[in-house]
């Protein structure tokens, strides 16, 4: 049976497409600047040394991260309104896309953190450092450069996994694309245009994450 393309489909809801590239940008965005607090300070937890603060991020972690993404959503979208929690699509979604990355965040600052050497820090406190110095110039911020790498993999991890934030009708990029092909029954045009503009997003996200990289932690190189 010959095929027929119709790619006017994609042009005549551009519009449409547009918004949900937008508001699937806004999600990951809001979620991964949680996810990126809530790494930091489970990773704390983890370096801590105390048992409690140790045993409670690891309990987060561990759960986060062997669940699937998808029943994670549903537990903040259906299940907590039955405890009187309610909240739409859009903070479900940030909520727990947020989460699930801060567990994985957790583990890759933690590497971070135990990956500085002990003669660093105590070069910093022979150098008359206060303890927050040292943590913020002597810890975290090498830290953080030999993790990002790991951290923007994630990041990517993130924009793709969002596209499942759909299943509870969060208007982004994938919900959008289910409504057109509903809608036309285009479902090759509207699902390669889709996958394309995904590869789009995610090289976009490579590129600025290069360019960071360059700028904020080239340092590292003379470094290590």
């Amino acid at each position: 049976m010959e095929y027929t393309f119709q790619f006017s489909v994609v042009w005549n809801n551009l519009d449409l497409l547009v918004q949900g590239v937008l508001l699937t940008l806004q999600i990951v965005s809001v979620a991964i600047a949680l996810g990126f607090i809530l790494g930091l300070i489970g990773a704390l937890g983890r370096t801590s040394g105390n048992p409690i603060f140790n045993a409670i991020t690891m309990a987060y972690v561990e759960f986060f991260r062997n669940t699937p993404f998808l029943i994670q959503l549903f537990f903040f979208y259906f299940a907590l309104p039955n405890l009187g929690v309610k909240m739409s699509s859009w903070q479900a979604a940030v909520l727990a896309l947020g989460i699930n990355f801060g567990a994985y965040a957790t583990e890759i600052i933690r590497s971070g953190i135990e990956g500085i050497s002990v003669g660093q820090v105590e070069a910093g406190k022979a150098l008359g450092l206060k303890p927050l110095q040292i943590f913020r110039h002597v810890i975290l911020i090498p830290a953080l450069a030999n993790i990002y790498p790991a951290l923007m993999s994630q990041v990517v991890i993130a924009v793709l996994f969002s596209c499942v934030v759909s299943q509870i009708s969060a208007e982004e990029l994938t919900f959008v694309g289910n409504y057109l092909q509903s809608r036309t029954f285009r479902s090759f045009e509207i699902y390669l245009t889709i996958s394309l503009i995904y590869v789009g997003l995610v090289w976009s996200i490579k590129l600025i994450a290069f360019f960071i990289q360059r700028q904020f932690f080239a340092f590292t190189q003379y470094t290590r």
